[in-house]
């Protein structure tokens, strides 16, 4: 850290009244994300953007927060115990301090997150993890209106395409959004049809067809898609302007769709243009379907305007460990059913043997649909001893797949509330703009 007193072994934390002293290397990657954003601070008003005041001269920096809170918080990230709630505080105040130093609730207990959900539940109630009053402090200071202005404005252009309950002009613009992608999709579906591509052939001449082949804007459906295609990227370019932290931005999961969306089709054009009707393009039709087929992402984007798929995504992202849990028992399952059912059927007598259990790859097959309890009859055992297996793989599957069920659920809940709330919130403030 360059901003400090230099020499300096540790720094001094006050939170609350209580002083906490750490040292900078472990100040460095501290798992707090607020107390490890002190070591890149570079001035004063850096550091006042994380805290609420810093002592030069002691190198001691304030935290107007719950001392308590930050005490059971601070043992859970040095890994001296679980993290609960504190005895004799309100949850959704805890829960408040948890998003305020950098953690979430699926680091709480299990007991702990029921506890919090139904609290929300009963309360409708929802924390952000942005800091309110940052825009304050800047105008305080000596020349920082038009900076705060200016953030003002920029903030407000991000909830615009970020959040499409914030405002009208978000909702109207979510609108439209959404309006490009359905029709998007139409075109991209209408367009497999054999009817529309035979109508789309009838209607063109020998002469226009090589000229529509070549620019593949000009048929009527690629001029709906060079629409929806700018449309998207002018909404892309925008919102990587106004974003906060650009590189975050584009490590994002729904900002590397888009990009997956929209790119393909640019490299088709580029490769129509340059190709033209020559064999270069005919070796390059696979290629060109492929790109064009992955404007189904498009359908992805829905997912900033509709909060149910947000819940899935956020749901995916919180529960990965319990993902690979899954995934690793279906393997394990997989593998010991399959070389099993591969020596009942086809192993023990050659005469007999089932045809379709020739090997354990292809056993694997029958395993996984039959513990995801699908069974789409393709293959199925003949023998007696075969027949027994099936049923304990089908029960097995059951039993293992209903087993991560239950932490998936939780988070899946935690989330929507989570998502709700938020969406509730910007509604209030979305009404008291329209009254105003």
């Amino acid at each position: 850290m360059t901003f400090g007193r230099s020499g300096a072994a540790s720094v001094v934390l006050n939170v609350g009244g209580a002083r906490y002293s750490l040292s900078r290397e472990l100040l460095k990657d501290f798992p707090l994300r607020r107390v490890s954003r002190l070591h890149g601070c570079r001035s004063e008003r850096d550091v006042l953007e994380v805290c609420d005041d810093y002592d030069r001269e002691r190198n001691e920096y304030f935290f107007d927060r719950h001392s308590e809170a930050f005490g059971f918080i601070l043992l859970y990230v040095r890994g001296h115990g679980k993290l609960r709630f504190a005895p004799r505080m309100c949850e959704l105040s805890f829960y408040n301090e948890m998003i305020y130093w950098g953690l979430e609730g699926a680091h709480l207990e299990y007991c702990c997150q029921r506890r919090l959900d139904d609290r929300m539940s009963d309360t409708y109630t929802f924390y952000s993890a942005d800091e309110p009053g940052v825009l304050g402090r800047d105008e305080a200071r000596p020349g920082g209106a038009e900076a705060a202005s200016s953030r003002r404005w920029l903030e407000r252009m991000r909830r615009t395409f970020e959040e499409p309950t914030s405002s009208l002009a978000a909702q109207i613009l979510a609108s439209v959004s959404v309006v490009f992608v359905i029709v998007s999709m139409v075109v991209l579906c209408a367009s497999t049809l054999p009817d529309w591509r035979n109508a789309a052939a009838d209607n063109r001449s020998l002469d226009d067809r090589s000229r529509y082949s070549a620019v593949p804007g000009r048929e009527p459906s690629g001029i709906i898609e060079a629409i929806c295609i700018g449309w998207f990227t002018a909404e892309c370019i925008v919102r990587f302007i106004v974003s906060k932290n650009k590189c975050e931005f584009v490590k994002r999961p729904l900002n590397i769709i888009d990009l997956l969306a929209i790119t393909p089709y640019y490299i088709s054009v580029l490769m129509t243009v340059f190709t033209g009707e020559n064999s270069q393009l005919q070796r390059a039709g696979v290629t060109l379907r492929v790109l064009r087929m992955m404007r189904i992402f498009w359908v992805i984007k829905l997912a900033r305007h509709f909060i149910g798929l947000q819940t899935l995504g956020l749901t995916l992202k919180r529960c990965y460990r319990e993902m690979v849990m899954l995934l690793v028992f279906i393997c394990v399952a997989m593998a010991i059913f399959s070389a099993l059912s591969q020596l009942l059927e086809h192993g023990l007598d050659l005469e007999t043997s089932n045809k379709d259990f020739t090997s354990i790859p292809a056993a694997c097959w029958w395993v996984i649909i039959s513990m995801t309890t699908v069974g789409y009859g393709d293959m199925y055992p003949i023998t007696v001893p075969g027949r027994i297996l099936g049923g304990v793989c089908v029960v097995s599957g059951i039993v293992l797949l209903a087993l991560p069920i239950t932490f998936i659920y939780h988070s899946f809940v935690q989330c929507y509330h989570e998502l709700k709330f938020r969406s509730a919130r910007y509604s209030r403030s979305l009404s008291a703009e329209f009254l105003n």
